[in-house]
């Protein structure tokens, strides 16, 4: 019986240990901080990329929603197209390097991504396509805005506003 004991106990804590080593693992998959992601992007919208199966949100911008429609000239375009599409020319056939700080509400990976060594999110919002989320791109923003570029040509609502305004709430 106390053979039995030992091995039970031993058991016992290979089991606890191989839980809490899993547990690790899965908290490193749940928090990517600092983690590295590196490839070839599928675009999503103007601010969402992928690499392989990881979903990047691309971190202190915000640009126009798919479904969005903005005006320039006195005509509506869809400006979330036109988002998307200047990611695409931006990234298209590029390796694009991101370093990951977290997670967004929707579990995508928030990540600073450069593409030929050159910060993505800066080139979005300086080409006015995007705008700073959270004070990180204000300096870009304000000289698209000052050059009329992108969105800044005509009329828009701030993408945030315009998701609070479509939900309801």
């Amino acid at each position: 019986m106390r053979g039995f004991r030992r091995r039970f106990r031993g058991s016992g804590l290979t089991s606890l240990v191989a839980a809490l080593a899993l547990a690790g693992g899965a908290g490193l998959v749940l928090k990517p901080n600092g983690r590295s992601l590196e490839g070839r992007a599928q675009v999503t919208d103007g601010d969402t990329i992928r690499i392989g199966d990881a979903r990047i949100r691309l971190k202190g911008i915000d640009a126009p929603e798919m479904e969005q429609r903005c005006s320039r000239s006195g005509r509506s375009y869809a400006c979330g197209e036109t988002a998307r599409r200047a990611l695409i020319d931006l990234v298209s056939g590029e390796t694009i390097r991101c370093r990951a700080a977290g997670r967004d509400r929707y579990q995508r990976i928030l990540a600073r991504c450069t593409v030929k060594g050159k910060d993505i999110g800066t080139q979005m919002v300086e080409s006015g396509w995007a705008v700073s989320y959270g004070r990180d791109y204000d300096a870009e923003e304000a000289r698209a805005r000052s050059r009329a570029a992108g969105l800044w040509e005509g009329a828009f609502e701030r993408p945030q506003d315009w998701r609070r305004n479509e939900q309801g709430g």
